[in-house]
């Protein structure tokens, strides 16, 4: 059938246009034409990046970024189409300007982060698309050069340094092919290099937390390997100590979240505290947690366990009575007189933030010193130096008499001793 004069046939996109059909319309909804437009394009600009940056742009206007964001991304990052695996596709035009074959320093790294910047600042729709590239390449890592995943790697640590990526796409970098390769842990020395040179490791630590990526660091290697000691030699060989003693904080964390909840249920079940001191200690000589941190764990979970009236003037009677039953406990835990002066900061803490406890601060620390939980040294430099701000005024009003007694009772011991 001969077309009627109004229509033309396509061959190359196998479908009718209309003859007005121009060049732009084409490439908007064919990927060999939209391929083939942003590698002459780049191939016009050369290695001038600002010159990239400003064709990216227009070129947004006439041609389908929207549709065609994974091919975008791969002919910028690698310089052409890439097949499964991460082999660039054969049948496809390509550019020599990428990133691929850019040279592998940090200033270049910077300008090339630059790029991706402005393009998905002017087309907000990229991001998610992006991303998705990312996560992509990662998974190819085994298909790239060591300097092609050095760069990026690089790139990579960069835009998540400035929130062009969210580190949820880390996850790439678990895959199990990738993790017995090695490749996982090499990327990532070079990746968190770059991350934590351009902010540091607080904003790096805040990132992975806000997406639980904080807890799943030590899958970058296989599970034989998969020990804080393994990561922590790895890392700091690698120059990445702050990776290293950040991991360590998040397995003490971790360590500390269930010695808490194993503490608490205990005591809602009615285990006798002579278990709980033993199990208490087997954990802290087995996860290297202090004892500081024992007692801090050690009082939440002992306050958790009770239903506590909602009434200020029983509350401290109940509290009294319940602590009274356990001294055991807090001694087994208060062998030092940093462990006694970090309960107590505890407890002013739990008082003030408790606010039906804020009367019976001072009935608790008595108690505490009653059963030589604290001692007299404790609580003195508690008054004097070490209270927090929280509730300051408050709570050194209650304590000022027994302060006083204390101090009293030390001049008279000095008194009889220089007599004696």
């Amino acid at each position: 059938m001969t077309p009627s004069p109004g229509t033309l046939l396509n061959t190359t996109s196998n479908f009718l246009l209309p003859p007005s059909f121009s060049t732009d319309e084409k490439e908007r909804f064919d990927p060999t034409q939209f391929q083939e437009s942003i590698v002459q394009g780049l191939n016009q600009t050369g290695t001038d990046l600002e010159a990239v940056a400003k064709f990216l742009d227009s070129s947004g206007a006439k041609l389908d970024y929207r549709r065609y964001a994974e091919t975008l991304f791969d002919i910028l990052v690698a310089g052409g189409m890439l097949a499964p695996g991460g082999a660039l596709s054969d049948d496809m035009t390509r550019t020599n300007f990428c990133l691929f074959t850019a040279p592998e320093d940090v200033k270049t790294m910077k300008a090339y982060a630059q790029v991706f910047n402005k393009l998905i600042r002017r087309y907000k729709y990229l991001e998610k698309g992006f991303e998705e590239e990312i996560k992509k390449l990662l998974l190819f890592l085994k298909g790239f050069s060591e300097s092609e995943r050095n760069k990026l790697a690089m790139l990579t640590g960069i835009l998540l340094a400035n929130g062009s990526l969210s580190a949820s796409i880390l996850s790439s970098l678990f895959n199990d092919n990738l993790v017995k390769d090695g490749v996982s842990p090499a990327f990532a020395v070079k990746l968190f290099k770059m991350w934590i040179n351009e902010k540091d490791i607080n904003s790096v630590a805040a990132s992975l937390r806000k997406v639980g990526m904080d807890n799943r660091l030590m899958e970058l290697f296989p599970v034989n390997k998969r020990s804080y000691d393994h990561f922590s030699k790895y890392f700091t060989d690698a120059g990445l100590k702050e990776l290293s003693d950040f991991a360590r904080n998040q397995q003490s964390l971790g360590a500390r979240k269930e010695l808490q909840k194993e503490l608490q249920e205990q005591m809602s079940q009615g285990v006798s505290f002579k278990e709980i001191i033993v199990y208490g200690k087997e954990e802290m000589k087995k996860s290297g947690i202090s004892e500081q941190m024992v007692i801090c764990i050690m009082w939440a979970s002992i306050m958790g366990s009770v239903e506590w009236n909602k009434k200020e003037e029983l509350v401290t009677e109940q509290a009294i009575k319940h602590l009274k039953s356990i001294p055991m406990a807090l001694l087994a835990f208060t062998t030092q007189g940093l462990s006694e002066l970090t309960l107590l900061l505890r407890v002013q803490e739990y008082c003030y933030d408790n606010i039906h406890f804020m009367k019976a601060f001072q009935k608790i620390v008595l108690l505490l010193y009653k059963v030589d939980v604290l001692s007299e040294e404790a609580v003195l430099k508690w008054y004097t130096e070490a209270h927090l701000a929280k509730g300051k005024s408050v709570f050194l009003e209650q304590m000022k008499k027994f302060v006083e007694w204390l101090k009293n009772a030390e001049e008279e011991s000095e008194s009889e001793e220089e007599t004696d």
